[in-house]
């Protein structure tokens, strides 16, 4: 924790008249420096999903080994409009777009191939991908733009497979950056107007986190490029946008509280920096901290993710700490018009809060027992809930692509939208095809090329089983294990069925890894914080079980709502990432203040008290948080809308009845003993003036007020016996 006078000084001198000037000015040539220099920086693209350890990225690797070894392919499916068989004429017009296709691509388009059913035909193709996923989009939107431009009469021809899906993704994103963007401003916005009442004060910190946030995506940007990350940048906005506005809503709470007391705004200015900051630091850093436990994630994605997020979050926290505080010091007393605090009109804040509190911890069992009871039925929505979505479930909007995969599964064998590849000695191949031939579940077995020294061979290995589905990845597992056993064949099985095995296995190792580490970095946080040891693991314990409570109902409303009936990979770990450690933000808000109250008001009123002080701003924060990240429902991609739904849901949960019921119910049971093995500030040290001695003993003398919570803690016991919080409790 920071020196008080140290403090003291920091924050008079930043929130002075030349004080706050200067700190302005320095944070512009900041700003404009940073604009100026990464103006021209953009997010690093890629998507990999799975390990670059794993066999398939192996396989990946190799095929550049091979002449033309890393084109891709693109699957051509034609149907008739109104549902009959494919006539010859139809089959003739289809294949006269061969010509047409061949001359874009370099490659020989095959001849169209009809289903056994003769209600639908497939023709294949190859395109070189471009630099990155925006190139080979519109390699791709050109062959649909021929397709388009020489329709066959009756028939409906639809461009699929890899680089389709790729497009189709780049195209549903065209925007939508922006989009949430503006919807992420607005919700701010509005959330901000309505908690302030003032036409004007909103302004201020929506402009400073909206700047804040640019200089993120920028800083992310050309550090993403430099590292290689892989990164989305929608999550990234809205963590700054949440967990800005999250500090800008503290500061300016305990402001207007302190312009109460004084007359001199840059004074009552300087107080609330002084007893927000620490709280505000703790919480980011705790943020930060647990987000940087990805860096050991082995997903791209997820690693990258975690780099990126912890970047844009510490500068979210040095505009929350130090370019906020200097522009209201500027903008003086008047920017709460039309309710303009003044001296001696502070009033009791959070009486229906206290009222709750008081309720709460007059009969803690009952309080405890139901709100233990919802949550275990929120988790309760994890019966029956799997993980894994196929690559035509992952979109929210419908696709070119995902028609085609859906026409093509219906007339085609499953597995031909997605075969194998694998790679192995050539002086094992025909032993390998032989043996890939036997395996339960294969079609076909064709080895298609040699690497340009000619030690390598490519074959291709078409699956009965739909890809994504349990059996076709239990089919990679078994010719893996047949082909790993061919002595001298080296063999490695890749493609986009074997790449989802990887994937899985990957996230759950990543879970099993990241989890714990989260949950330690906000452990040691707390310890730190409340030099108690009892606490942080109460308030772990809590944590960890709204964060399965939140996971649990987001998975059941996914199915029940939006019929989506697996969860995405990624899902379960950012879910629990994001809900631990922000939940941590709303812990050391309250916990913190509770400390502070208990040295003169005992653990119990102690808790009460920071209930009533903090819940109007923790019920703030925590619906803007809620709203922000419900945000990501705007987005294409079926997982942000997952990650949003769970995220913004646990945080209403965490603030309604975690924060409100669960822990001052826990407090009122444990009392004293939550201190443990610390002490309560201001307490009478063990054995000064007591003879007894033990556990805690050191906060005996403001615990003695525990004895008599239980006539106190009545909601008319509340009202009457109130006790005003001390000016300079934490908020």
């Amino acid at each position: 924790m920071p020196n008080t006078r140290t403090s003291a000084g920091f924050a008079a001198r930043l929130t002075s008249r030349r004080g706050a000037w200067t700190s302005i000015l320095l944070a512009v040539l900041a700003i404009v420096g940073v604009f100026g220099v990464l103006s021209g920086a953009s997010a690093p693209s890629g998507n990999d999903a799975a390990p670059p350890s794993s066999e398939s990225a192996a396989v990946t690797a190799a095929l550049a080994e091979f002449d033309e070894g890393t084109k891709q392919t693109l699957l051509l499916v034609a149907s008739r409009d109104d549902g009959a068989a494919l006539t010859e004429a139809d089959l003739a017009g289809v294949g006269a777009l061969a010509a047409l296709l061949d001359e874009q691509t370099g490659y020989t388009a095959s001849r169209p191939f009809a289903s056994e059913d003769g209600l639908a035909a497939v023709m294949q193709t190859s395109i070189m991908p471009g630099a990155d996923n925006g190139e080979t989009a519109e390699t791709v939107g050109i062959l649909r733009d021929i397709v388009a431009e020489h329709p066959v009469d009756g028939v409906t021809v639809l461009v699929t497979g890899g680089p389709a899906f790729g497009a189709d993704i780049v195209g549903a994103f065209a925007g939508a950056d922006l989009t949430l963007l503006l919807v992420t401003i607005g919700i701010v916005a509005l959330l901000l107007i309505l908690t302030y009442r003032s036409p004007i004060l909103w302004i201020v910190p929506l402009v400073v986190i909206a700047i804040a946030d640019r200089m993120a995506s920028l800083v992310t940007s050309i550090v993403g490029t430099a590292l290689e990350l892989q990164f989305d940048s929608g999550i990234v906005s809205v963590l700054v946008f949440g967990a800005g506005t999250n500090y800008a809503l503290l500061l300016i709470s305990r402001y207007r509280e302190e312009l109460g007391r004084t007359s001199d705004h840059r004074a009552a200015l300087a107080s609330a920096w002084r007893h927000t900051a620490p709280a505000i630091l703790a919480s980011g850093l705790t943020v930060v901290l647990s987000l940087a436990t990805l860096v050991f994630a082995v997903i791209p994605g997820t690693r990258g993710l975690g780099v990126s997020s912890a970047l844009g979050l510490l500068i979210a926290l040095a505009f929350g700490l130090l370019v906020l505080p200097p522009v209201l010091a500027v903008c003086g007393r008047g920017i709460f018009w039309p309710l303009v605090p003044k001296p001696g009109q502070h009033r009791v804040q959070g009486r229906a809060w206290r009222a709750v509190a008081a309720r709460v911890v007059a009969r803690p069992v009952v309080a405890l027992v139901a709100a233990g009871a919802l949550l275990a039925i929120m988790a309760t929505g994890l019966i029956g809930t799997s993980v894994g979505l196929s690559q035509s479930e992952k979109f929210r909007v419908a696709s070119e692509s995902a028609a085609g995969l859906e026409v093509l599964g219906e007339h085609f064998p499953a597995g031909e939208a997605q075969p194998m590849v694998v790679i192995a000695n050539t002086a094992a191949a025909d032993e390998v095809v032989a043996a890939a031939g036997e395996v339960d579940g294969v079609l076909r077995v064709t080895a298609v090329g040699e690497s340009r020294d000619g030690a390598l061979t490519r074959i291709v290995i078409t699956g009965e089983p739909a890809p994504s589905t349990p059996e076709s990845l239990a089919l990679v597992d078994r010719l893996r294990t047949t082909l790993h056993a061919i002595d001298g064949a080296d063999a490695l099985v890749g493609g986009a069925v074997a790449t989802d095995v990887d994937a899985r296995e990957g996230n759950q190792r990543d879970l099993l890894v990241i989890a714990p580490l989260v949950l330690l970095v906000s452990f040691v946080v707390l310890l730190v914080l409340l030099r108690s040891l009892v606490a942080p693991i109460v308030l772990m314990l809590v944590n960890l079980a709204s964060a399965v409570a939140a996971i649990g109902a987001g998975a059941w409303l996914s199915r029940v709502l939006f019929g989506q009936e697996a969860l995405d990979l990624q899902v379960p770990l950012l879910a629990f990432l994001f809900l631990v450690a922000l939940g941590i933000d709303y812990t050391i808000f309250l916990v913190h203040r509770a400390r502070a109250e208990a040295a003169s008001l005992g653990t119990k009123q102690g808790m009460v008290a920071a209930v009533a002080g903090t819940g109007g701003v923790i019920t703030s924060a925590g619906i803007v948080l809620a709203a922000v990240f419900a945000a990501l429902g705007v987005l294409p991609l079926v997982t942000l809308g997952q990650i949003g739904l769970i995220v913004g849901l646990g945080v209403v949960v965490d603030t309604f009845v975690v924060r409100t019921i669960v822990v001052p119910a826990l407090f009122s049971l444990l009392g004293r003993r939550i201190w443990w093995p610390g002490r309560v500030p201001g307490a009478v040290p063990a054995g000064a003036g007591d003879p007894r001695a033990g556990m805690g003993r050191g906060a005996d003398a403001v615990e003695d007020a525990d004895a008599r919570d239980a006539a106190a803690a009545g909601l008319g016991g509340a009202e009457s016996k109130h006790v005003e919080p001390r000016a300079d409790a934490l908020a």
